[in-house]
């Protein structure tokens, strides 16, 4: 199921306006972590790549967006990924294949995220998602 540009306009519509609560990124980050603890224990281990603590923080919040996304358009929760769900999809240019199935999820990574790497790592866990919705 595709997911219309329409629910990620909106997703992040809501994240810029919720973005002058000062917890809230905590909230989100800190939400995603305990829900899908694989999919951050994956992005951490790219600390070298992504550079600092900080960018690690910012690629899981984004990656939280990007689960509201697959949950709201799938009307329902999205299940914990497991590391055999990312290796699934591992390989190749995630970010290539993501715009092939799921366009408006490839431009939202694109429009807001400068770091190239941290744009492989939030299309390849955009792709799991994917997967199992």
């Amino acid at each position: 199921m595709k997911i219309k540009q329409e629910v990620v306009e909106a997703v992040v519509h809501e994240a810029s306006n919720k973005m002058s609560d000062a917890n809230y990124s905590a909230v989100m980050v800190g939400g995603f972590v305990q829900s899908q603890s694989h999919v951050a224990q994956f992005i951490s281990a790219h600390d070298r790549e992504l550079g600092s603590a900080e960018a690690i923080v910012g690629v899981i919040f984004h990656a939280a967006l990007l689960g509201v996304c697959f949950a709201r358009a799938a009307g329902r929760s999205l299940r914990a990924l497991s590391f055999d769900d990312l290796d699934s999809v591992a390989g190749g240019d995630s970010l290539t294949m993501l715009a092939s199935v799921q366009p408006a999820v490839s431009d939202f990574i694109v429009s807001n995220v400068e770091s190239a790497e941290a744009r492989k790592l939030l299309a390849l866990v955009a792709l799991a998602m994917d997967r199992v919705t």
